[in-house]
């Protein structure tokens, strides 16, 4: 069975930074889609970045290009986000999410979810 486990979350002032850490455990995939997503209350929820852990090719929407990095540790079976230069607009639950099997990020399916991982940002 498949757990994603999120944690790193927190209040931080604006311009703050903080990194979140989604530890994978049984996810059978080397190289598959892994990726961040985000909800803020009132709203849907939204694709943050993306990551083939095979290649380490990514994307991050326009929102936080420049300002979040993904990455990923096959050998801890962990994914991040480093997140620099908080706004307010980017308080949100964050969760992390897997494909349900391997492959790039061209049409991933993510059919597995974290509990998420509350991110508040003050100005």
């Amino acid at each position: 069975q498949v757990q994603l486990v999120e944690s790193g979350g927190g209040s931080v002032q604006a311009g703050g930074s903080l990194r979140l850490s989604c530890v994978a455990s049984g996810y059978p995939y080397l190289s598959a889609c892994m990726a961040w997503f985000r909800q803020a209350p009132g709203k849907e929820r939204e694709k943050v970045a993306t990551i083939y852990t095979g290649g380490g090719s990514s994307w991050y929407a326009d929102a936080v290009q420049g300002r979040f990095a993904i990455s990923h540790s096959n050998a801890r079976n962990t994914l991040y986000l480093q997140m620099n230069f908080l706004k307010p607009e980017d308080t949100a639950t964050y969760y992390c999410a897997a494909s349900a099997r391997g492959g790039n990020c061209l049409l991933p399916d993510f059919a597995h979810w974290g509990q998420g991982t509350q991110v508040t940002v003050s100005s």
